[in-house]
């Protein structure tokens, strides 16, 4: 399954794992890469060491391409991307602001750069500051979300930008690789279902809780902040969006009360197990997942899935 995303990363599959914090560690990426797809290390608010530790763990584990994001608010930003070209990492997924400092020295390192955006102008800005392909997030994702679906946003950024598009949020099986190779995307990043690979870290509370989900079970918490994110509904969904509710309209709302609510959640949710006051970040498709299998499952499921429907609806276009 060859298209200019497998052809200018050396990939076998057009599927991307997403850079899910505390998901996304050298143990899930390496099984991902190992498997044909491009295994992405996550970073957050890692201080440099740690970023070398993670590089040099995935480095132990596979000799397939992978790439390390970048989050543009981590305040040890300056010496992650520091290390990052100086260490020979050859792919950069980048979040959480514009990587556009930092371009004229990733492209001289030689680095594929490749911003996850959820517009069309900022995926038009990615590709005049010179990155090599995009992500674009629909709202269907989990975690932080933009505004708008990505079957509407997908053949947009398609039309209005010449480098390889990714399309991410929706994507829980082969039908959804299909529709988004027919909308013009070169690959799919995948986030939600790789969280309940056998190869995932993340507690098995926090997968049995997508296992269990229904197509209802997601929410979106943040909207009174402009911090969206989509979540899995519990105890803490509930407390926040009651304070929301409370806040919404005042002239100076109590940011502090969501915030104090929020902190450390996501932790307590993919580490502990917490399920009640954790944040269980997970996309719409979480409804979609109903075992927990390996990473060259799911990736072989994708890809033969997206083969049988192709040919199944060949006749369509035949006729």
């Amino acid at each position: 399954m060859k298209t200019a995303i497998t052809e200018l990363l050396n990939i076998e599959y057009p599927i991307i794992q997403g850079a899910m914090a505390w998901v996304a560690d050298a143990d899930l990426a390496s099984a991902v890469s190992n498997a044909g797809g491009l295994g992405v290390i996550g970073t957050g608010h890692d201080s440099v060491d740690i970023v070398q530790q993670k590089v040099e763990d995935m480095q132990s584990k596979t000799d397939k391409p992978f790439a390390v994001n970048v989050m543009l608010l981590n305040p040890h930003v300056e010496e992650v991307v520091d290390y990052l070209i100086a260490s020979g990492i050859k792919i950069i997924t980048t979040g959480a602001g514009n990587p556009g400092k930092y371009m004229t020295r990733f492209k001289e390192a030689g680095i594929s750069v490749i911003p996850v955006v959820a517009s069309v102008a900022l995926a038009k800005r990615m590709e005049r500051i010179g990155a090599t392909a995009v992500v674009i997030e629909g709202m269907e994702a989990g975690g932080h979300i933009g505004k708008l679906t990505t079957l509407t946003l997908l053949p947009q950024v398609v039309d209005a930008v010449s480098i390889p598009v990714i399309a991410a949020g929706g994507f829980g099986d082969g039908r959804s690789l299909a529709a988004a190779l027919m909308l013009g995307a070169q690959a799919i990043q995948v986030g939600t279902r790789f969280v309940v690979s056998n190869e995932s870290n993340a507690h098995q509370n926090f997968k049995q809780a997508i296992l269990n989900a229904s197509d209802i079970d997601t929410v979106i918490t943040g909207q009174i902040n402009g911090h969206p994110v989509r979540v899995l509904r519990n105890k803490l969904t509930t407390q926040y969006l009651q304070i929301e509710k409370e806040e919404t309209g005042k002239e100076n709302p109590n940011f502090d009360k969501m915030e104090e609510l929020a902190k450390g959640a996501l932790r307590r949710a993919v580490v502990e197990g917490d399920t009640e006051s954790g944040s269980m970040m997970a996309g719409q498709i979480a409804g979609l997942i109903k075992k927990e299998e390996s990473v060259q499952e799911i990736i072989l499921d994708y890809v033969n899935s997206a083969k049988a429907v192709y040919k199944e609806r060949q006749s369509f276009f035949d006729n």
